[in-house]
């Protein structure tokens, strides 16, 4: 009998979510932002791969995943407008169950769509939940903060959010994988759309949260308008032209070719535009960043004076103002305490998640076509097994990081999931060495004795390996970039910084798709384990530099200078 006193996790926040207003709304809100993340960059793969589209079109669709790595673009609107006619719900609400409607709408869209004979008109409804999912992301983390009090605190609400997202990663991964034995991936996601649809009509009675006042929209001492107003349409336009850039490609690729035409290759355009957009969302913005830091320390513009955001400026100056503070402003003050110190943090984000998180979207297509796994065999390997050990990992990130400290665990972290990749293109190969590893272990043996076999416990074995590394990397990385945003800017740095993985990931998953089409599974699990070697390199480096940085000067072990 479990008693109160040792009660698991899970169901006391279960208990609690029953029990308060808030947390059972934040509850079906964590479970209306993990099912589109799952069938939308995961799930959706399956169906893809079963529907015989190549791995390049496959890899080029995860771009999508992109509108999470940009979404702090249009975070200020969604943090500042309050949306007509569904206004009344709250400013929060009102978007969140707009982003819902659309989700639904474009799963919908998806049932109605045959992947094989209108691949644009799929990847555009793909891309339109992507948008909602991201959107009402930012809507529901504004909520949580909003709705945190004395009675159910911001720890409380996190934890029940996740409880939530954890829960619909396994209906919309697990399950659906299950339905999808059958019934026809339309209907699963049909299902899917209804759960949505629930959650959107649980949000609807999610109570309202009061409306914070407004902020300054410009601080004392910062630069004066038109110095603010060029260095925003800089980054603006970085920014604007690698999505418009991004954009454009995908709907050249997914157009039906002229006759005789050549299709567009993601190797070719990441070859050339790769670095581009990578300088344009990162190199440009920071450059920006250290001229205007520059400026300031030479007083080369005057100073603006504090101006309130409900003051006498025009709409459109706020707007400005806002943007400026939302986007500009924290790279400004990232740049200007860690000084040259950015390069080899912005290095380390770039190349750390890259080895493990390049083939996500091809993880479907991978156990059902190439290994040929049932779907229930990939469903409990991949969604329960698989979620278990990647908690597994988390944990013993968190333990490792008490007991070793932080850059020994994040090495760690770095190191582990290169071994990840080899295992998998030994699976590819025919699972020599795991068959010998699992021999050694008696794991064959238990296998057998528990009514499985060979073939399965070399899946179970690979990806228990995996998530087990991966989740200590995760949370490594999580640490370690929540130890260089400051508390004056947390959510904006914390955002900015993390898009970054989604950036480099995404553009990483176009080209590894086309690899995979033309080398197979295992030579493209090598190469991307090589990639690890490089964030080896900048996590030595890093470490170097926080050996010799200032101390801290935040509670928390937040805001490191330079």
């Amino acid at each position: 009998m479990v008693t109160a006193a040792v009660r698991p996790k899970g169901f006391w926040l279960l208990g609690v979510a029953l029990r308060s207003r808030k947390a059972g709304a934040m509850l079906a809100f964590g479970f209306s932002s993990g099912l589109p993340f799952a069938l939308l960059i995961g799930t959706l793969t399956a169906w893809l791969g079963e529907a015989h589209i190549n791995l390049a079109t496959i890899g080029l669709l995860s771009w999508i995943g992109l509108a999470s790595a940009f979404k702090f673009l249009w975070s200020p609107a969604v943090d500042r407008l309050r949306l007509p006619g569904v206004g009344r719900l709250g400013r929060r609400k009102g978007w969140i169950v707009t982003c819902q409607a659309v989700i639904v709408a474009a799963l919908l869209g998806l049932v109605a769509t045959d992947p094989r004979v209108a691949i644009g008109q799929f990847a555009l409804f793909a891309f339109l939940g992507a948008l909602a999912s991201a959107t009402q992301d930012i809507a529901i983390d504004a909520w949580r903060i909003d709705a945190a009090d004395a009675a159910t605190p911001v720890e409380v609400l996190s934890a029940v959010y996740q409880l939530g997202f954890r829960t619909a990663s396994i209906v919309g991964g697990a399950f659906a994988l299950h339905l999808a034995v059958s019934m026809s991936w339309p209907a699963v996601y049909a299902v899917m759309a209804a759960l949505m649809g629930a959650a959107l009509l649980i949000g609807l009675a999610a109570p309202d949260t009061p409306t914070p006042p407004d902020a300054a929209a410009v601080e004392a001492g910062e630069l004066d308008e038109r110095t603010r107003g060029i260095a925003l349409a800089v980054v603006g336009v970085c920014w604007g032209w690698a999505i418009v850039t991004l954009i454009g490609f995908m709907a050249s690729v997914l157009a039906t070719p002229p006759a005789g035409a050549k299709p567009p290759s993601t190797a070719e355009f990441l070859k050339f535009y790769g670095p581009l957009i990578v300088a344009a969302t990162v190199l440009a913005p920071l450059g920006v960043a250290a001229v205007l830091n520059v400026l300031r320390a030479r007083r080369a513009a005057p100073t603006a004076r504090v101006v309130a955001a409900g003051g006498s400026h025009g709409g459109l100056r706020r707007a400005a103002d806002h943007l400026y503070r939302a986007l500009v402003a924290p790279l400004t003050e990232l740049v200007g305490r860690l000084g040259w110190g950015v390069l080899f943090v912005i290095a380390l984000i770039l190349s750390y998640p890259f080895c493990y998180n390049v083939w996500a979207s091809f993880a479907y297509p991978f156990y059902l076509d190439y290994m040929h796994y049932t779907k229930d065999e990939v469903a409990f390997a991949s969604k329960v097994f698989g979620i278990i050990m990647s908690m597994t990992g988390i944990a013993l990130g968190g333990t490792l990081f008490l007991k070793l400290g932080r850059f020994p665990t994040v090495l760690l972290g770095a190191a582990l999931p290169i071994f990840g990749n080899f295992v998998y293109a030994d699976l590819a190969d025919g699972a020599v060495h795991i068959d010998a590893v699992l021999g050694a272990l008696g794991l064959d043996r238990l296998a057998a004795w528990a009514g499985s076999d060979l073939r399965m416990a070399r899946l179970l074995l690979t990806i228990a390996y995996e998530n087990v590394s991966t989740g200590l990397a995760g949370a490594a990385f999580v640490a370690y970039v929540s130890s260089i945003v400051s508390k004056k800017f947390p959510a904006v740095q914390y955002a900015l910084l993390s898009s970054l993985t989604f950036l480099i990931g995404s553009l990483g998953r176009g080209i590894a798709g086309e690899m995979i089409d033309r080398y197979s599974y295992a030579p493209v699990f090598r190469w991307t384990a090589a990639a690890g070697l490089v964030a080896i390199a900048f996590v030595l480096l890093e470490w170097w530099r926080a050996a010799w940085a200032a101390p801290t000067v935040e509670a928390g072990d937040t805001g490191e200078r330079a």
